[in-house]
C-alpha cells in the first residue's frame, strides 16, 4: 500500500464537527467522543502530538436547555455556548482520563490571534502543553465572540491552529466521507476525490454550501481551510468521523476520504501571522508602480500610496489594494492612518517636513509584508 504524506506527520490538528459531536443535534455522542480519545491516545503512544479542535458547544447547550431550533439572537447563542462548553469539557476530560491523558481547555477569538503578543502567547502555551503530553482541546470562545472577532466556523479555526503551532497535518472529521466532484446528495454521478492540491480553485466550485443545520460550515469551509493550512505546509485530510479508526488510519498514511496536499513552501512565522488575519483595520490604495514594486520584493514607499482608508494605528495590519480593487498584499504599517494620509504620494525625503519626524523611510517594510495570490 502506498502511504500518504500524513504518515510522516508528527504534529497533527484534529477537528471534529458539530454534527459528529452531538450526533446531529441529539445530544453529546459519548461513544464517539470516547472513541476519538482512544484513537488519539494511540497516536500519543506513537510519539505524535495532537491538538483537538472541537465544535459542539452551542449545539450541546441547546440540547441541555431543551431548545430544538438554533436561536438567532446573539445573546441566546452565547448563553447556549456557555452552558454547552461545561458539558463538552466534562466529557472530554473523562474520555481522555480513561487512557491516562490530561486535557487542557483553550478558548480563542480572532482577536487573540490578530494581536501579535497574544498570538505568540497562544503558540507558547500550546507548544508547552504538547511538550507535557497534554491534549489541548480548542474551541472558539462563543461566549464573548461578536461578528467582528469571530472565525466564522471551526474549520477556519482548525486551519489557523495548524498554522499557529506549525502542524504537519490537519484532519477534518465530518459526517461526509470526503470531498466529491459534486454534491452526492443531488448528483448520482458525483465521485469521491481521493487526492488533490490544496488551493486548487476548481475545488471550491465542487464544494457547494453548508451541510447541516447543526453547525456553521459545509464542504466549502473545509476546502478553504485546507488552502489556509497549506500556507504553513500542512496537508489536510477530510474524512468521515464515523469511519472505523479514521484518525489512526489517516495518521498511519492510509488513504481515507480526501487528502488535499500542500504544495507551498511554509511561510516565515511573522508572515504566516499576517496571512491569517481575517479582518484588517485599514486599507492602503496603491498605484500600479507600487504594486509592481511589491511584486518585485521591495518595500512600500509613501509615494506609491494613493490614499489610506480606515482608522488604524502604527503597527496595525493593513491591506494593500491594487488600482483594480484587488488585495495584492498585506503588512504592518509603520505609520497610523492620519500620518499615512499626510505622506501619501510624497517622497521619502519629504516625510520629516510633513510630520516633523521620520519613523521609517517606508510605510511597510518588505520583511513585514506578504504578497497574496
Amino acid at each position: 500500500m502506498n502511504k500518504t504524506r500524513l504518515a510522516k506527520a508528527k504534529r497533527l490538528v484534529v477537528k471534529v464537527g458539530s454534527a459528529l459531536v452531538t450526533n446531529n443535534g441529539a445530544g453529546l455522542d459519548l461513544g464517539a467522543i470516547d472513541d476519538w480519545a482512544r484513537q488519539i491516545a494511540v497516536l500519543r503512544a506513537q510519539g505524535k502530538e495532537v491538538v483537538l479542535v472541537s465544535s459542539g458547544a452551542i449545539a450541546c447547550g441547546m440540547q441541555r436547555l431543551g431548545w430544538r431550533k438554533r436561536p438567532k439572537s446573539g445573546h441566546e447563542l452565547q448563553a447556549a455556548a456557555a452552558v454547552g462548553q461545561m458539558g463538552l469539557v466534562q466529557v472530554y476530560e473523562g474520555a481522555f482520563a480513561k487512557h491516562g491523558l490530561h486535557t487542557a481547555q483553550i478558548l480563542l477569538t480572532h482577536d487573540d490571534l490578530a494581536d501579535r503578543k497574544r498570538y505568540l502567547n497562544a503558540r507558547s502555551t500550546l507548544t508547552t502543553l504538547l511538550g507535557l503530553g497534554v491534549v489541548p482541546i480548542i474551541n472558539e470562545n462563543d461566549t464573548v465572540v461578536t461578528d467582528e472577532i469571530k472565525f466564522g466556523d471551526n474549520d477556519t479555526l482548525g486551519a489557523l491552529v495548524a498554522n499557529l503551532i506549525e502542524a504537519d497535518a490537519l484532519i477534518i472529521l465530518t459526517d461526509q466521507v470526503g470531498l466529491f466532484t459534486a454534491d452526492p446528495r443531488k448528483d448520482p454521478e458525483a465521485t469521491l476525490i481521493r487526492e488533490a492540491t490544496a488551493g486548487d480553485d476548481s475545488l471550491e466550485g465542487m464544494a457547494g454550501g453548508a451541510g447541516s443545520s447543526i453547525g456553521k460550515g459545509g464542504m466549502i469551509t473545509k476546502v478553504i481551510a485546507a488552502k489556509r493550512a497549506a500556507m504553513s505546509g500542512a496537508h489536510t485530510a477530510i474524512a468521515s468521523g464515523r469511519e472505523t479508526d479514521a484518525i489512526i488510519r489517516l495518521a498511519s498514511g492510509e488513504a481515507v476520504g480526501t487528502l488535499l496536499v500542500s504544495q507551498t513552501q511554509p511561510l516565515a512565522a511573522r508572515k504566516q501571522w499576517l496571512a491569517d488575519h481575517l479582518q484588517l483595520t485599514g486599507r492602503l490604495l496603491l498605484d500600479a508602480g507600487a504594486v509592481n514594486a511589491l511584486k518585485a520584493g521591495k518595500s512600500l514607499l509613501p509615494i506609491g500610496v494613493v490614499a489610506a482608508e480606515g482608522d488604524f494605528e502604527r503597527g496595525a495590519a493593513v491591506a494593500c489594494i491594487a488600482p483594480g480593487g484587488a488585495e495584492v498584499a498585506r503588512g504592518l504599517s509603520n505609520y497610523g492612518s492620519g500620518e499615512a494620509r499626510l505622506i501619501a504620494r510624497k517622497s521619502t525625503a519629504e516625510i520629516e517636513n510633513l510630520l516633523g519626524y521620520v519613523d521609517e523611510p517606508e510605510i511597510i517594510h518588505r520583511d513585514n509584508l506578504i504578497l497574496l495570490g
